[in-house]
């Protein structure tokens, strides 16, 4: 699943804490916004990961899943692409 992730976290410390979280499953495409492309598993593990860190009456993450068509009409002014799946050999 493609995920598009944003946030808005009051407390500078968290807000770090956020984003350290999100480095881990997708990339960072604007100062708090995260495109990740992650199953099910990881989708639960990042919300169950954020949950704990910020705060819920101050703060807010938003989550926007894509379906392929939405992701193929992405349209982006100025810098930036939209990152493909790289292919993974193990050998």
């Amino acid at each position: 699943m493609f995920v598009v992730i944003s946030y808005d976290i009051v407390d500078d410390k968290k807000r770090l804490q956020v984003s350290k979280v999100l480095k881990d499953y997708g990339e960072r495409v604007q100062k708090s916004v995260f495109e990740c492309r992650i199953d099910e598993k990881q989708y639960l593990d990042i919300k169950g990961k954020l949950e704990k860190i910020i705060d819920m009456e101050n703060d807010s993450v938003r989550y926007y899943s894509l379906c392929q068509r939405c992701i193929e009409s992405i349209s982006i002014s100025g810098w930036g692409t939209v990152k493909e799946d790289e292919d993974i050999i193990i050998i």
